[in-house]
């Protein structure tokens, strides 16, 4: 842009210093036909003026293309703009979805958690009652067993010593 604009100044200084240099024939007049018309008029007026109408076309045809292009840009800046709001939304969006798996699949663990503790809990309590019940159910059998022998130990006793029969120790003593 820079190079064309200097590019253009150029040539408008050079085509200025020719036109001052030679301005008595710049305005010499001359028989010129405008199409059906012959008139007397300067050559070099006119055509100094026509290139000054199409310098004027150009600049005025560049700055309307300069103009559209900001504008197309402008537009394509706000096109991405808002490409990158959606984008972030969404990526927000997944954001929320992920945390909201993770807090919903962390309260399920817990929640196994809690109901594993209570069944082993459970499970413990049953194993305790079972096993006091087995060791009742073995102390039973014991006394039964111990009961058992005593009174064959006595009966062998009195067997053996008919009217001597010593009073045996008291259970207490025999339990450990």
């Amino acid at each position: 842009m820079r190079a064309r604009l200097l590019f253009m100044v150029l040539v408008i200084i050079l085509v200025g210093g020719f036109a001052a240099q030679n301005w008595p024939e710049f305005q010499r007049t001359s028989p010129l036909l405008f199409g059906v018309v012959v008139e007397e008029a300067s050559l070099g007026l006119i055509m100094l003026g026509a290139l000054g109408l199409t310098l004027l076309v150009f600049l005025v045809s560049s700055a309307m293309q300069d103009s559209r292009l900001l504008i197309e840009s402008s537009r394509h800046t706000r096109s991405l703009q808002a490409q990158r709001d959606l984008a972030e939304k969404a990526e927000v969006s997944r954001l929320a979805d992920l945390r909201q798996q993770l807090d919903s699949h962390l309260k399920e663990n817990r929640q196994r958690e809690a109901i594993l503790s209570t069944e082993f809990e459970k499970a413990m309590v049953q194993n305790q009652r079972e096993l006091r019940n087995q060791l009742d159910q073995m102390n039973r059998m014991l006394d039964a067993r111990l009961a058992e022998i005593e009174s064959r130990m006595e009966s062998r006793l009195e067997r053996l010593h008919p009217g001597s029969v010593a009073e045996p120790p008291p259970r207490e003593q025999l339990k450990v």
